[in-house]
C-alpha cells in the first residue's frame, strides 16, 4: 500500500477521533449495559475497550519514544511493508474479518470492570491524536517501532500506527454489538 503520509495521518485521525465520540457516548449508559454478556466466552462492551486499554499500555509508550527519537525527517509517500500491510489488514474490521486469538495477559474476560475503563480509554484516544500530530513531522517509512509480541521485530512507524488505530475500530464495533444485544 503506498498513500500520500498526510493522507495517512488523517485518515487515522479520523478514525481515532469517531472512537473517541462512541467512547463518550457509551460513558452515557448504565454499568449494567456496558457489562452485559452474551454468554462467558463472549466480551462485554467494557471488556472490549479494556482489552484495548492494555494493548494502548504498550503501544502508546512505544510509539512516544521512537517519535521523539526524531532520526528520520517525514517524507511526502508512505509506502506499507509486507508484514506491517499484513497485520494492518488482518485488523481491519468488515464483513470477512476472522476471529483472532487474543493472549492471555490481554483477556479481560470475566473482569470486574466500571467506566474507569472507559475513562481511560478516553485519554489513550486523546494521546493518540497527539502522537498522530507528532508523526507528521517524521519518517512514517523510516521510523521502527517494535511490536507487542515480540521486541526483535520492529515495523515502520506507519503501519505500527494503522495496526493499533485499525485494532481499535475492531473492538469499538464489536463493542458495540455487545451493546446492541442488551
Amino acid at each position: 500500500m503506498k498513500i500520500a503520509s498526510e493522507d495517512l495521518i488523517s485518515d487515522l485521525k479520523a478514525r481515532t477521533l469517531q472512537n473517541l465520540r462512541k467512547a463518550e457516548q457509551m460513558k452515557k449508559l448504565p454499568l449494567e449495559n456496558l457489562n452485559h454478556k452474551v454468554n462467558d466466552h463472549s466480551w462485554s462492551a467494557l471488556e472490549c475497550i479494556k482489552h484495548l486499554n492494555l494493548y494502548g499500555e504498550y503501544y502508546l509508550p512505544e510509539i512516544e519514544k521512537r517519535i521523539n527519537q526524531r532520526d528520520y525527517a517525514a517524507e511526502e509517500k508512505f509506502a506499507s511493508g509486507k508484514l506491517g500491510n499484513y497485520f494492518a489488514k488482518m485488523m481491519l474490521p468488515g464483513e470477512k474479518m476472522k476471529k483472532i486469538k487474543t493472549f492471555r495477559n490481554k483477556n479481560p474476560n470475566g473482569s470486574k470492570l466500571d467506566k474507569e475503563a472507559l475513562e481511560e480509554f478516553i485519554i489513550q484516544q486523546n494521546k493518540i491524536l497527539d502522537l498522530l500530530e507528532k508523526a507528521r513531522k517524521i519518517s512514517l517509512n523510516k521510523t521502527k517501532t517494535s511490536i507487542s509480541i515480540t521486541s526483535f521485530l520492529k515495523l515502520k512507524l506507519g503501519d505500527t500506527l494503522r495496526v493499533v488505530i485499525y485494532h481499535n475500530d475492531r473492538h469499538m464495533l464489536q463493542a458495540q454489538k455487545a451493546l446492541e444485544i442488551t
